[in-house]
Parts: structure tokens; C-alpha cells; sequence
């Protein structure tokens, strides 16, 4: 059985739009996530959350 690839080691997907940055609450929501889990400052999968959250509100 294959494991998934971590998302730092994927290659980006095809951009259709121009990058947003986070906002101030995303970024607060991140930091939040990432002292929960005892980290000093949120990672990639911290930000890759706040990005999924992003997407399920706007459906």
C-alpha cells in the first residue's frame, strides 16, 4: 500500500488564479492551530488548513 506524498515534497498544482495572501484572521487562526499543537510558529500544514478552511466557506 502506498502512503500519500507530503505536501512539501508535491510539486504545485497549476495555477488558475492569481495567490492571495492570508488574511490577518487567517493568519491569526494559523498561529492559533500551531501553539495548540505546541509550536512556536505555524508550518506549512498549519497554513495549508487555514487555505482548506478558505475553500469549504466559500462553497
Amino acid at each position: 500500500m502506498a502512503t500519500k506524498t507530503p505536501p512539501w515534497k508535491r510539486p504545485a498544482p497549476p495555477r488558475k488564479a492569481p495567490r492571495t495572501p492570508l488574511t490577518h484572521a487567517e493568519i491569526r487562526a494559523a498561529r492559533e492551530r500551531a501553539a495548540a499543537a505546541g509550536r512556536r510558529y505555524p508550518n506549512l500544514v498549519d497554513n495549508l488548513w487555514v487555505l482548506r478552511q478558505r475553500s469549504l466557506a466559500g462553497r
